[in-house]
Order: C-alpha cells, then structure tokens, then sequence
C-alpha cells in the first residue's frame, strides 16, 4: 500500500452509516486487522468518493500506487477478500481449508438470511419504526432543517415498508423469522459459554458477518434487543466487544481449530443453517432461474414466500463453486460435518 509522506499507510477510506450492518461489518474488520482507515457517513458533508459501482453501502475506497483515491469497490464479502490480498496482519481468513470453508458458510449465512432477521425487526413494529424513521436520516446531516427531516423520516419508512413482503417480512412468514432468530441466539449464547469465537481463538469472516447483523438486532431495534438481553445475554456482550476488537491479541497465523477440533456449540449452528437459509437459498436460486415472481418454499412447516433475489441466487453459485474448489480429502471431510445438517441440500 502506498505512503503519506511522514512514511504511514495511507488510510482507506470507508464510507458508510450506522445503521447499515454491512457497513459496521467491514468498519469492525478494519479495527480488528489495525488497518488504518478513515470513517466517512455516506452521503454526508464529509463524503467525497464520488459514485460507486453499485449505489450501496459500505464503499470502501483505495489508494492506488502513487496515494491517488478513486478506486471504489462495494459488497463486504469480495472487499473482505481483497484486504486479504493487501495486507497479511491478523487474517480473518482460517488457514484449514475444511474451516475456512465452514467459516465462509456462516457467513453467508449471517449476510442473506440473518440480514432479514434484522429488516424484519426494523420495519415490522410500530415502535422500531418510528425509532428507525427519526434516527436513520441524520447520519446524513445531524443539522437538517426539521421540515426536511420530517420529510426524510416519512420517506425512509414509507419506502422500506413497502419492500417489507418483498424481502420476506410478513405476518405469514413472521414465525419463521422470529423463530429462527429465537434460536440463533441460544446457539450463540451456548457457543460463547464456551470460545470467544467460532472457529477458534480468533475471529474469523463468519463472526464478523453474524456481528454486522447483530449490532443492529441487539443495540439498536427495540424489539430484538428485548428478545436478545432475555435470551442471550453473552451475544450482546459479545456483540459489543467485537464492534472494536483492535486490543485482541493474535500471534501470527495460530489461533485458529483445526478441522478435528471445531466446537461442537459452532457445528450446531450448521442445523439452524440447514433448517432455514438452506431452503430459502435453493428455492430462490430455481425462482430466479425460472424467471417466476415469487420464492416459495416449506420453513419449519410454514410455506414461506417472498421476491426472489438474484444477488443470493449467485451467492449459492459462489458457494457451491467453493465447494467443488476443495480438494477431494477437505471435501469428503467437509461432507461428514455437513451430513445431516440440512447444509448437504445445498451441493445435491
């Protein structure tokens, strides 16, 4: 990476909104790997970036070899990637091929379905709503006029529930939701009895992914963050911790478990991974492909329906071409944790 002239890394710059768990996912990795970056609210005064390739947040914004910005890129996961490519301090990437695979499961699996846990609890009661509505337009400019912001409010609400069938919040699939969120936080609550982590001493991609979303489930929305404080109390102090983990000690590339040692508290997590994001997952990869107008599938034996998506219809195809990547011994070894998970449904 190219240099200030006093000899420090220049910083990127990363722009996005407190709200948005993608864009405290990517700040958290940042802070977690010490990589100097400067903070930017999209859109505001400060923001100067310019146009990204795709109108979403985070943006992240890099220097080229003569500390020229302009180079914007967008999506966590590849940007998560990319830094691996740039800098080598306190990877978030397991070295165990079996692992790495795994920790890329939970991931996914954090950034498409437990991201409609949080749109669900955002925009599905009157009392997130109207918090969310007065709140999320001053990361724009905190002196907005109040006729402005009135408006904005109004705006945001208005647009957001209007999606709401499209990605999935709905009376019908709300115990799906609900339930999966009820039972993700008792697996978590179990696994940090036990590690501070999924996959081993140190944080990997997955943690990172569930933390994004569940900063916003568990400090920010009211209803959800009743529901975690009375559940799980251990995820919203882990959720805390992990907003800024730049004081965690990491020694090289140790740290992580090996493929014979992931948690047993982690390897349940792949049921709650089976039993939902997995059939969502297949069927909207076939909606999409077929062209049809809506993703139908059975969830906990509820026929659950929303718009089909073409991003997650590629992140399965991601997904799978990292499966056929392994190698035959790291696949074989990753089918035996998979077995019987419901997770196996997603490489058939």
């Amino acid at each position: 990476m190219p240099h200030t002239s006093s000899g420090a890394p220049m910083p990127l710059r990363l722009a996005g909104a407190y709200g948005s768990p993608y864009s405290l996912k990517m700040r958290a990795v940042l802070r977690y790997r010490r990589i100097p970056f400067q903070w930017i609210l999209r859109d505001s005064q400060w923001d100067d970036l310019g146009k990204a390739p795709v109108a979403l947040i985070p943006v992240i914004d890099f220097p080229d070899a003569e500390g020229n910005y302009g180079d914007l890129m967008v999506d966590s996961s590849p940007l998560i990637e990319r830094l691996e490519g740039l800098y080598s301090q306190r990877s978030v990437v397991p070295t165990d091929a079996v692992v790495r695979f795994i920790d890329y499961l939970i991931e996914d699996f954090a950034d498409e379905w437990v991201t409609k846990m949080m749109y669900h609890y955002r925009w599905y009661y009157d009392d997130a709503i109207a918090k969310a509505g007065k709140l999320l337009p001053l990361d724009r400019n905190l002196r907005m006029p109040d006729e402005v912001w009135n408006k904005a409010r109004g705006f945001i609400s208005d647009r957001q529930i209007s999606r709401r069938a499209f990605i999935g919040s709905t009376d019908n699939n709300r115990p799906v939701i609900e339930g999966s969120y009820e039972r993700l936080l008792a697996l978590l609550n179990d696994a940090f009895r036990a590690n501070h982590f999924l996959v081993g001493d140190r944080p990997g991609a997955g943690d990172f992914g569930l933390f994004g979303q569940l900063k916003q489930l568990v400090g920010w929305d009211p209803e959800s963050a009743r529901v975690a404080i009375d559940i799980a109390p251990r995820v919203v102090n882990w959720v805390e911790r992990t907003d800024d983990l730049s004081w965690w000690d990491v020694d090289g590339a140790d740290g992580w478990c090996t493929r014979a040692a992931i948690p047993v508290t982690t390897l349940a997590i792949l049921h709650e991974i089976g039993r939902t994001y997995a059939p969502f997952m297949i069927a909207n990869h076939a909606a999409f492909a077929s062209g049809a107008d809506e993703t139908i599938c059975v969830i906990d034996g509820v026929e659950y329906r929303q718009g089909p998506f073409g991003y997650q219809s590629k992140c399965l195809m991601w997904l799978r071409d990292r499966y056929q990547a392994l190698n035959n011994p790291d696949r074989g070894d990753v089918d035996v944790l998979l077995r019987g998970t419901g997770c196996e449904t997603l490489f058939e």
